[in-house]
């Protein structure tokens, strides 16, 4: 089993900044077959939505329209950690972050779908005011 720990959630005012971190512990055969890591976000009354995807290995990165050229995910695979640095923030960027993992090779048709990815963090709220 993997387990994943987000920390780097707070408030912030419009046009700030943010880095989210994810460390991943666990079982060390599952988490050498991780395939991407990855964040996913939540409002209240909406559903999860994907954000951003990695390989570990090295390859494609995927990103949500909505925050291309605002977001930039990135690795440090010696510490089984992955971040999302955002900045730019808006107000519509309110949300319970989450941090996940997946055995799946995806692209772009799969990497936003919640069941392809198998370990989920408990969450970290980011609030960002106008």
């Amino acid at each position: 089993q993997v387990q994943l720990v987000e920390s780097g959630g707070g408030s912030v005012q419009a046009g700030g900044s943010l880095r989210l971190s994810c460390a991943a512990s666990g079982d060390i055969y599952a988490l050498n077959y991780l395939d991407y890591m990855g964040w996913f976000r939540q409002a209240p009354g909406k559903e999860r939505e994907a954000v951003a995807a990695i390989p570990p290995a090295g390859g494609s990165t995927y990103y949500v329209d909505s925050v291309k050229g605002r977001f930039t995910i990135s690795q440090d695979n010696a510490q089984n950690t992955v971040y999302l640095q955002m900045t730019s923030l808006k107000p519509e960027d309110t949300a319970m972050y989450y941090c996940a993992a997946s055995h799946f090779a995806l692209h772009d048709g799969t990497w936003s779908l919640r069941e392809r990815w198998n370990y989920w963090g408990q969450g970290t709220q980011v609030t960002v005011s106008s």
